[in-house]
């Protein structure tokens, strides 16, 4: 039996504009999990989010729980819109899972991590790679992979948005002439991922009705950095996840890109990460 257990689980970028809990793309950026198994029954686990994705995983498993530590590391930012959260659900389930001897399937694990989060876009990314559409009433998501010509331009401002804070913006309705207009940008966003027709993303990632318009008050700078990204060259951008993250696509010159966002943004202490589409999901690294 494996013990420890060390799990890779890639950072995501959810939503890609009107893609709202439903759309998401795993990058190479990675937190690291180690999960090891104790002989002694340790003091109670602390932390909810880990404590939580043990109950739910001996639940789910049939198995009988049994005491265990862990760690995480990293690159994934915490609390920026690029699923942080999701890193460590995952990893954990995914740890244990390996250390009980693999009784659930990795479609189960994503169940699971989904039911977690409360919206499948970053749980399904992170756990199948690639580009996910997903069914937020639970069918499987549809995954495909993305090709290395296009780079995810990441600009990470120097400050948390909570999830629970941006979703507290969100209005119960929304006006249907915006919905259509947007729905039928997502749905252009997956046909263009589907057809690997990357240049068909441009000017397809804004949203007017479901969550961007309301959250852009926590990121005023977000305007002017979009609008800065695509003069530079870029497909379009979005605020990824809830932010405070921005996200621009680019076939080309990212790092021109990336100078233009960061001067855009005026914003001390915020850097750009270049990347690309991880296309493996959660993997057992050693």
């Amino acid at each position: 039996m494996v013990n420890p257990v060390t799990i890779r689980v890639p950072a995501t970028t959810s939503n890609l504009g009107a893609g709202f809990d439903c759309l998401g793309v795993a990058l190479e950026v990675y937190n690291h999990i180690r999960v090891e198994r104790l002989q002694r029954r340790s003091s109670p686990e602390r932390h909810p989010m880990v404590r939580e994705a043990a109950a739910r995983f001996f639940g789910e498993a049939g198995r009988r729980a049994f005491p265990f530590a862990w760690e995480i590391g990293g690159d994934v930012p915490m609390a920026r819109g690029l699923g942080s959260s999701v890193t460590l659900r995952l990893g954990v389930l995914m740890g244990l899972n390996v250390l009980a001897g693999s009784p659930l399937r990795r479609r189960e694990l994503f169940t699971l991590c989904a039911g977690l989060e409360g919206h499948p876009d970053n749980a399904a990314p992170a756990t199948y790679g690639g580009f996910t559409a997903c069914d937020p009433a639970g069918a499987e998501p549809l995954r495909v992979p993305v090709a290395k010509t296009l780079h995810f331009v990441l600009l990470v401002p120097d400050f948390e948005i909570r999830t629970a804070e941006a979703r507290a913006l969100l209005p119960e309705l929304v006006d249907r002439r915006a919905a259509v207009r947007s729905s039928g940008r997502a749905c252009r966003v997956s046909a263009a991922f589907a057809l690997k027709r990357y240049a068909a993303l441009r000017g397809m990632f804004a949203d007017e009705a479901f969550h961007q318009p309301y959250r852009t008050p926590l990121l005023p700078m977000l305007p002017a950095v979009l609008a800065a990204a695509e003069k530079t060259g870029a497909l379009g951008g979005f605020l990824s996840g809830s932010g405070s993250t921005i996200c621009c696509l680019s076939l080309r010159a990212p790092r021109r890109v990336a100078t233009a966002m960061l001067a855009a943004a005026a914003s001390p202490g915020a850097r750009v990460i270049i990347t690309r589409a991880d296309n493996r999901g959660v993997v057992v690294s050693r």
